[in-house]
């Protein structure tokens, strides 16, 4: 099964409680794929109650890349929180752990399809 780690990297930071995570596609074929495994629900779903709010995604299609904002998912805040390591860069490296949808199949494969979520896999977790 292909990962979202296969086909793109991340940069990622954080302010306060807020997560921001740039995806890039690896190469243009690598784009509508990104696009259809990036969705808020499939976020939501992996990172569990560690995204306590919204979940926004913002396509740059110049650049074929996506941004991720998690909101309210650092636990209070990275100087705050009672997580270990529990940072932007933890939780962009996380999402790469998705498991990578074709277009138009992104409701059938959540992100237990073969890969356990990041809270359950005790990544990061307190």
């Amino acid at each position: 099964m292909q990962l979202l780690r296969d086909i793109a990297y991340v940069r990622s930071g954080d302010k306060g409680d807020v997560v921001s995570v740039g995806v890039i596609a690896r190469t243009p074929a690598d784009y509508p794929v990104l696009r259809a495994s990036l969705t808020p629900e499939r976020i939501k779903a992996l990172f569990g109650d560690w995204v306590r709010g919204a979940v926004e995604i913002y396509p740059m299609d110049n650049i074929e890349a996506v941004v991720v904002v998690m909101r309210r998912a650092l636990g209070g805040g990275a100087t705050r929180t009672l997580r270990l390591d529990q940072t932007g860069k933890a939780m962009g490296n996380g999402l790469l752990r998705l498991p990578a949808v074709a277009p138009g199949m992104a409701g059938t494969a959540g992100p237990g399809a073969g890969a356990k979520g990041v809270a359950d896999a005790g990544v990061g977790a307190s």
